[in-house]
């Protein structure tokens, strides 16, 4: 699956850029969540405007679909996604040492950053739609890249171009991550009817009580540090483990 755009450098990418950052998939019990980014030359950022990004969430599919293509073809725009596998989110928020969504996310966001930086694109300011508290938010990004200007702000995806264009990258790689989603437990004949993958929708629901195992619990598409998960584990079976003592040698 596509992740970046090419990595060949374009002339517009040494001069004053622009990005936006935003993310898909932060609510659904199934599935990955992405973070994805638009950049360009602050001088494009006109001619963004009238290119008809908006808010991946007010565009149908197709629209979604097509606006995606165009921007992939657009040689005065650049775009990378960073793709967070659910098994990932899961270890990470239950591991000993937790670490929460927000903070997940915003390692995310700066992954992305780092990674056009090092691409030698020449970033003089960067759009975030928030996670937390943005006056926080931003400290902390201008504490990491003090070279670049931070804009964080709530629903920047409506607000900036830049922004709606990441989330339109994010929104329609994540879609297409779901539907080309390989299975692991291929032998349990899993059906893929599970709905939007957001907690209140019922196919979702639905999905996962019938998917879920006593001993082995739910498969790899499913987020289950999700509290969505726990009212269906009450008849699980219970794992004991014996503690083994090591003898001196």
């Amino acid at each position: 699956m596509e992740s970046e755009s090419l990595p060949i450098l374009p002339i517009w990418a040494s001069k004053p850029c622009i990005m936006g950052i935003d993310e898909a998939g932060r609510g659904p019990v199934l599935g990955p969540m992405v973070y994805g980014c638009l950049y360009c030359a602050r001088s494009y950022e006109k001619t963004l405007s009238t290119l008809h990004f908006a808010d991946s969430k007010t565009l149908k599919e197709d629209k979604r679909e097509e606006l995606f293509e165009m921007l992939k073809a657009n040689e005065s725009i650049g775009w990378a996604v960073d793709v967070i596998d659910p098994r990932e989110l899961s270890t990470k928020m239950l591991q000993k040492n937790k670490i929460n969504l927000n903070e997940i996310s915003h390692d995310s966001a700066m992954g992305l950053v780092a990674k056009v930086l090092n691409l030698g694109v020449l970033l003089t300011e960067v759009y975030v739609d928030t996670v937390g508290d943005a006056e926080k938010y931003r400290i902390k990004l201008s504490e990491k890249f003090p070279s670049v200007k931070f804009v964080v702000a709530k629903k920047a995806d409506s607000l900036y171009p830049v922004v709606s264009g990441a989330s339109i990258v994010a929104k329609v790689t994540r879609d297409r991550a779901l539907q080309e989603w390989v299975l692991d437990e291929t032998a349990e004949c899993i059906n893929r009817n599970f709905g939007s993958g957001y907690p209140g929708d019922p196919e979702t629901k639905a999905w996962l009580e019938q998917h879920k195992h006593q001993v082995f619990g739910f498969p790899t598409l499913v987020r289950f540090s999700w509290g969505t998960c726990t009212s269906h584990f009450k008849d699980v079976v219970e794992v004991l483990w014996s503690k083994v003592t090591l003898g001196n040698r």
